[in-house]
């Protein structure tokens, strides 16, 4: 299955980021909006992402700065859009560390030739679970070894886990007490989107509660909230080798 390249699009002009992310749906990408910075932090905590679409002149925290604090703490690809054609400014946002620029009123044709540029240099996306690699993570009596991929219990009885189980369980364990819903675990899991009647998550959480619930029939790890999703009810720490 070839995955689709998930793109964020972050812009305070609802007509322009919904004609974006409709223009990039036509050509084989998907896509999330987000009208200002908290919606998307919001979006980036929840789902995973291969490249941000980020608009400069944003009420609240400007684009410019959104760049920089990403840059800080990720490698997340940024290309900016702003209603600016100044080389100054568009200095700016590359210094600060967006990949490339585009001014407004722009092509959507070359919007589109520039985010597959970027892909291309950046390569497939890590994939879910790589913010965790190296680590050990304990969560109730359990203890997960990222790198040998091991769940083991306190009672030293080690529970094997397939690459799905280990996937959906390490999404869980980034985002602990976060309620994820269906389509935001199968994105940060499988890398698609959800189709209607689409019941893959919800037959790996049943799989993965019987391996960590101490009673699958009354869940006290991964909790349901209905019509939301799910979200790991424990809290989750590192212990070091």
């Amino acid at each position: 299955m070839t995955t689709q390249p998930h793109i964020l699009v972050v812009d305070d002009h609802r007509d322009i980021r919904d004609a974006l992310a409709k223009y990039l749906e036509k050509n084989g990408m998907r896509a999330t909006t987000a009208a200002n910075a908290v919606a998307m932090d919001a979006a980036l905590k929840a789902g995973r992402f291969d490249l941000l679409v980020l608009d400069v002149m944003m009420p609240g925290e400007d684009g410019l700065s959104v760049c920089r604090r990403l840059r800080a703490g990720g490698t997340l690809p940024i290309l900016m859009l702003t209603a600016l054609g100044d080389d100054t400014d568009r200095i700016v946002g590359l210094e600060v560390g967006a990949d490339d620029y585009l001014a407004k009123p722009f092509n959507p044709r070359e919007l589109l030739a520039r985010i597959k540029a970027i892909l291309r240099r950046a390569g497939p996306a890590a994939p879910s679970g790589g913010a965790l690699a190296g680590r050990r993570l304990a969560f109730d009596r359990w203890l997960l070894d990222t790198d040998r991929r091991t769940l083991t219990c306190d009672d030293g009885a080690d529970v094997p886990l397939t690459s799905a189980e280990f996937r959906l369980l390490t999404a869980f364990l980034e985002r602990p007490r976060f309620v994820l819903s269906r389509s935001q675990l199968l994105d940060l899991t499988s890398g698609r989107a959800a189709q209607v009647f689409d019941r893959t998550i919800d037959n790996q959480i049943s799989r993965l509660r019987r391996k960590i619930e101490r009673d699958p029939a009354k869940p006290e790890l991964i909790a349901t909230h209905w019509g939301g999703g799910y979200s790991l009810a424990a809290d989750v720490r590192e212990v070091a080798p």
